[in-house]
């Protein structure tokens, strides 16, 4: 039976949606698109399009080209005190992470803007075909599973914020209460909302009465947004920046997003120690690993806007530093979703989504929760309400394609806030350094330095905690594998053309070989 390509995302029924469309003939980006709807009803809480995100498109034998359609700053700034504006607290487990959300966190969304414009540009299909698994499952039911009940978990305050925020999450026998593990959650607004996009296009929601709705709400109720906000919205079309790396090239997030710039500082400072000459997992290799992250975190917070450039052109004092620091210890380194998906044409896309956490309002009639972007630490670095106005959101996100010496590609992205680039970056590093196959570079344990913090994901020796702790006295253990790492779901394609994927276990990802 002829293989049609493969897919890899974060839910069985978010990669089950991508192989039913390549089944009825369409491509990698239809079925991208597929697989990013029923995400917004499978994976609620991660995936919304009420939010934005980015596409990284290969048609086949054709450049890589980036699909920009993440929130965009409101044209003006509402005075803080008339703002619906205020901190929740998601529980990881072993950590916790500030949040904020409110009606005064919307930032303009651009995720059915995005749906539109790709559609045109790269599909085959109708887009009532495209969308069809998802209005279906939206109307029938989907099957809380664990993964979900626990990412819920982590960020129950934001889904108790509002009744209509409850109602989209909450159990069907006892509505004050999130749903369950084996609840059916049905979302039948959303289907009608699918409907009308399929229909309509976006301007129900961008010039319509979507839109007027969602204008009326932010202005009766402490948000920022304007008619001028939804109506001037535009999908950017981006060259991705080109990291090369022992070989390999890596394409990814371009600015004005950071992602993909600080991923690229990383992987090159990485480069510079010549990991697997350390010993995968040794106390050496988590160490460069952890400087590498230290240091980028660092050069971030001193240019927190500079733009990208090429690896070589990094300055040689930088390189220089780390190889010193590397020396001196030589003797002992968010709500997302990801979806991968190859083609037998040899089409790739990679596209990561994201609602933040969601702002705890639901534009009414058409079961999308909203995005708080404009709640979001990791984007506003210089604190909440400084942000530039009119102006594309720089986010963390780095859907990326990287090219293989041999001629294969590897087609992945990752979940997970401030983890992102380091999910992606151990990915990588995996594959290329040390020649682990898809499924081993996607799931081995990971680490992730922030703020003082070494956390490291088990398992681990106690003679390599002991080593490392006495160079990171912030040193976290945690107790088993956590979606706080992120979510790398991966699909490679080999030189012959064949493809597998690899989800990623720590946020329920499934891949398939489709037939």
């Amino acid at each position: 039976m002829t293989i049609l390509g493969s897919v890899a995302a974060g839910h069985p029924l978010t990669a089950e949606a991508a192989a039913e469309t390549l089944r009825a003939g369409g491509n990698a980006f239809d079925a991208a698109l597929a697989a990013l709807c029923v995400a917004c009803i499978a994976e609620p809480v991660l995936a919304s399009l009420g939010g934005g995100g980015f596409l990284l498109a290969r048609p086949a034998d054709s450049a890589p080209e980036l699909f920009d359609f993440f929130a965009q700053t409101p044209r003006r700034h509402r005075p803080e005190q008339e703002l619906d504006f205020y901190p929740i607290l998601a529980d990881f487990g072993d950590a916790t992470q500030e949040f904020h959300i409110g009606q005064g966190s919307i930032a303009t969304p651009g995720a059915i803007a995005g749906l539109v414009a790709i559609h045109r540009e790269h599909c085959r299909l109708p887009l009532d075909v495209i969308v069809a698994p998802a209005r279906r499952l939206a109307r029938d039911g989907v099957i809380v599973n664990r993964v979900q009940r626990d990412i819920a978990e982590i960020v129950a305050p934001i889904l108790h914020a509002s009744p209509a925020a409850l109602a989209l999450y909450a159990d069907p026998e006892q509505p004050d209460r999130l749903a369950p593990v084996g609840a059916r959650l049905r979302n039948p607004q959303f289907a009608e909302a699918l409907e009308r996009i399929a229909r309509e296009g976006a301007d129900p929601f961008y010039r319509g009465d979507l839109g007027a709705r969602l204008v009326r709400d932010c202005a009766e109720h402490g948000g920022h947004l304007s008619a001028a906000d939804l109506a001037d919205y535009r999908v950017e079309r981006r060259a991705p920046l080109v990291h090369p790396y022992r070989g390999a090239r890596l394409y990814t997030n371009p600015p004005p997003s950071q992602g993909g710039f600080l991923l690229g500082v990383t992987l090159g400072l990485l480069g510079a120690v010549e990991p697997a000459r350390l010993g995968r997992g040794s106390p050496e290799h988590l160490h460069a690993l952890a400087l590498a992250q230290e240091l980028t975190q660092r050069l971030r917070r001193a240019q927190p806007a500079a733009h990208a450039e090429p690896l070589s052109a990094l300055e040689p004092g930088i390189l220089d530093g780390y190889r010193r620091l590397m020396e001196d210890t030589a003797t002992f380194s968010r709500g997302t979703t990801q979806i991968s998906v190859a083609d037998r044409e040899g089409n790739l896309a990679s596209v990561t989504l994201s609602n933040g956490e969601g702002a705890g309002y639901v534009l009414p009639g058409t079961g999308i929760m909203l995005n708080n972007m404009l709640g979001e630490e990791d984007i506003n670095p210089h604190g909440f309400h400084r942000w530039p106005t009119n102006r594309r959101i720089s986010s963390m996100m780095a859907p990326s394609l990287l090219a293989r010496a041999d001629g294969g590609w590897v087609v992945t992205g990752s979940s997970g806030s401030n983890r992102i680039r380091s999910a992606i970056l151990q990915v990588v590093s995996n594959l290329i350094d040390f020649g682990l196959d898809l499924e081993a570079a996607v799931s081995s344990p990971r680490m992730h330095y922030e703020d003082g913090v070494l956390n490291l994901e088990p398992p681990i020796t106690a003679e390599t905690i002991a080593v490392l702790g006495t160079h990171w006295p912030g040193l976290k253990v945690w107790n088993r594998g956590s979606v706080f790492f992120g979510g790398a779901h991966s699909v490679a394609v080999a030189p012959d053309g064949s493809t597998h994927g690899a989800g990623d276990p720590r946020r329920g990802g499934v891949a398939l070989q489709v037939r």
